[in-house]
């Protein structure tokens, strides 16, 4: 778990909580520093402070969620109603503000850890006779089994379970091969087009991976 907050205090205070609740934390005093240690290692949680020495919690959250799924609880003084919805849109799981009790936090905490999980439970997803299962790991085409590497098996997976979203490059490269390829877009286009061969019934007119043109690419359940 990773907090992001500038408040010596505040930091201290999450860190003897949450390690006292089995939760491995480490902690980040500025944006920079906290993009940085997500890009590094993803957490699967972050308590995400809004008023940052360097830059606003709102830009940090909007640059996270370019690539991170995992979820986000923002900790903040701040409790007007424009900042709470906001920071939602931007892609926050939660809010929580300043003083907060512990035992709401950890609940929240738990809640949100529950639906990332739960996110995850979808295990089959179908589109123009193409079946991927993802508790066995096998898909098929027409009833024939495809054969995927685990990189390719990797990225289908991720896009299906984004079904119907734009998933970026940067996001697409960084989730499969890490941050020292989120530069890499030839790369990526590189196994887009080898796994096309092996489930569209025309690559060159694809109906199930999308490209958006500059941005990503999206999977559809079907033709639109």
């Amino acid at each position: 778990m990773l907090v992001i907050d500038d408040e010596p205090q505040i930091r201290k205070l999450l860190e003897i909580t949450l390690q006292s609740n089995g939760y491995s934390v480490k902690l980040a005093i500025s944006a920079k520093e906290g993009l940085i240690m997500a890009g590094n290692h993803p957490p699967d949680l972050i308590l995400l402070d809004l008023g940052l020495p360097d830059e606003s919690g709102h830009i940090v959250l909007q640059k996270l969620r370019q690539w991170l799924t995992n979820p986000i609880i923002i900790l903040s003084v701040q409790k007007d109603e424009e900042d709470i919805i906001k920071a939602l849109d931007n892609g926050a799981n939660d809010y929580l503000s300043k003083p907060f009790r512990a035992g709401e936090l950890l609940a929240r905490i738990r809640s949100a850890l529950r639906d990332a999980i739960s996110d995850d439970g979808e295990t089959c997803f179908e589109s123009n006779g193409l079946v991927i299962n993802l508790s066995t790991r096998a898909v098929k085409k027409h009833n024939e089994l495809v054969k995927l590497t685990s990189t390719e098996y990797n990225l289908l997976a991720l896009l299906a379970r984004n079904e119907g979203k734009v998933l970026t490059h940067q996001y697409l490269l960084r989730a499969i091969w890490g941050p020292g390829y989120i530069n890499q877009s030839q790369y990526l286009r590189v196994f887009i087009a080898q796994i096309r061969k092996k489930i569209e019934d025309d690559p060159n007119s694809p109906q199930i991976l999308l490209t958006e043109s500059g941005v990503g690419y999206r999977f559809i359940s079907s033709v639109q």
